[in-house]
């Protein structure tokens, strides 16, 4: 028999053994095969970060919301503050001031008014003063207030309070001290007072605007009761005592227009009231 050079057996058993980088066969994986071990630990791995990252992320969130809620909660507080204090700021406004401007001037009349016994001309001169201050305020705070949007609940309650108080202390002194009628002052005050009186029984009904003859009766109250303030001698005494009737006739005529207009107003009313209250039953 021929037998088998042992070179060439030895190379075929090598070559068995051996890799292609010279590694033993057995200990040789093949390429592309995954080891289950690390690959289930590599999957737990990533679960867990995706889980810290949630986790975190919703830490996030709640950290914003919660601040987000604390800004909100503070810009809302801050933004009620600040509504108050425009409310408030907007009370002092050009109207109101000359309002209250008027309000001040009223103890200040009366005391330059009897001042030295109330008959001395310089005394009544200050006093005069101080009264065409105030009916020249009258004309412009209702303008300024209704132009610019300035109309304030202290305006509508203080500016007729402000109106009645400067003509009564004057049209009072001007009695005390003789000057003046005393029935001229009650029926000036009575027609005024009488008239503020009924706007507020029928304001449920509507507003009883102001009339053309009211404001002519404004302006001629005004003139006449200013020339008596002043100590005036000779014509221009006899012209102030015809101004002043002309004052109350038209004090009393605009208030009969006045007690008109609230009688219409409130049978109109009562007539819709009525109107609607039988469409509702029906």
């Amino acid at each position: 028999m021929t037998g088998v050079p042992a070179s060439a057996a030895g190379g075929s058993s090598s070559a068995r053994r051996t890799g292609p980088r010279g590694t033993s066969g057995a200990a040789q994986e093949p390429v592309g095969r995954t080891n289950p071990g690390s690959a289930v630990e590599r999957v737990a791995a990533e679960r867990a970060a995706t889980d810290r990252g949630t986790t975190d992320q919703g830490t996030t969130d709640r950290g914003s919301a919660e601040r987000g809620s604390t800004e909100g909660g503070a810009a809302g507080r801050g933004g009620k503050i600040a509504a108050a204090a425009v409310n408030q700021a907007s009370v002092w406004n050009v109207a109101n001031l000359l309002t209250m401007l008027r309000l001040l001037l009223v103890p200040a009349f009366v005391a330059l008014m009897l001042g030295n016994g109330g008959y001395d001309p310089a005394w009544r001169s200050f006093a005069w003063a101080a009264f065409a201050i105030a009916m020249i305020t009258d004309l412009f705070d209702g303008h300024l207030a209704r132009t610019y949007n300035l109309v304030t609940d202290f305006g509508k309650i203080a500016d007729p309070i402000a109106d009645k108080a400067i003509m009564g202390a004057a049209l009072i002194c001007l009695s005390a001290l003789g000057d003046l009628p005393w029935w001229v002052t009650a029926v000036i005050l009575g027609r005024e007072l009488g008239i503020t009186v009924l706007r507020f029984v029928v304001i449920r009904y509507g507003v009883i605007p102001a009339s053309r003859g009211g404001k002519l009766k404004t302006l001629t109250q005004g003139i006449a009761v200013g020339m008596y303030v002043l100590a005036l001698t000779g014509p221009l005494a006899t012209l102030r005592f015809w101004v002043m009737a002309a004052a109350v006739v038209l004090t009393v005529a605009t208030g009969l227009d006045y007690v008109k207009q609230a009688i219409v107003l409130r049978r109109r009313g009562i007539a819709e009231r009525r109107a609607a209250l039988k469409e509702t039953e029906a």
